[in-house]
This record gives C-alpha cells, structure tokens and sequence, in this order.
C-alpha cells in the first residue's frame, strides 16, 4: 500500500517493534527513523510535539534516570527548556511515535497505530 508512514523507532522497544509489525501485516513500508542513532534536534522535536498536539511531557520517557538527574520533573520548566533536554538525550523521547498523512501519535500499545491508518489498511 502506498501511504506515506513515519515511525521514530527503538529497535530494542517491544512496542516499537510491535507498530512495524503492524504496518507491515499491512502492507505499508514505513520510513523507520531509530532517533537514538539518528537524533532529532529541538526544532524536529518540536515540529512532532505539535503535530501530537500533545503536551511535551506527554512524549517524555519520565523513568529514565537522566530525567531525574536532570530535575524535569520541575513544573516550572516550559516546553523550550524540556524540548532541548529531549534533543540533549534522545533516550528521553517516547516511542513508537507514528506520523501518518491522518495524524501522529505516540501509539503505546501497539494496536493504537490503526487509528491512523485508512480505513483499507485498518
């Protein structure tokens, strides 16, 4: 199927690994980005903050031990200052992030991905 599918990816993450298998079982060849290798910087990130149009922490790995190492648990710390840690340590960044002509999505778990599939490949 030709539909154009971005997934920020972590080869190591199960659920990661589960939204490919999805997309494949369908038929879609996603372009996989593996931001660990590949890191976005804080304009790519906020560009994908937005697109969610879901709060920064929302697409926060909050149990990371850089995260309280670094206080982002401050409530006082605005988008720009968490946006620059995520680009700082991608391992900050959730995932699978999924962006798709229909929206994006952090899709934890897996299955939430169909949701922004069309309806053929659904």
């Amino acid at each position: 199927m030709d539909f154009d599918v971005t997934v920020y990816h972590n080869p190591k993450c199960s659920n990661s690994r589960g939204v490919l298998d999805i997309l494949r079982e369908r038929g879609i060849t996603p372009h996989v980005v593996e931001y660990l290798n590949t890191p976005l910087d804080a304009g790519q990130i906020a560009v994908l903050v937005a697109a969610c149009q879901v709060p920064v922490r929302d697409l926060m790995r909050s149990k990371e031990a850089i995260y309280a190492e670094l206080g982002l648990d401050n409530a006082a710390l605005d988008d720009d200052a968490l946006i620059a840690a995520i680009a700082a340590h991608p391992v900050l960044l959730n995932r699978p992030i999924v962006v798709t002509p229909l929206g994006a999505k952090l899709c934890r778990p897996p299955d939430t991905v169909v949701s922004l599939l069309p309806a053929a490949a659904a």
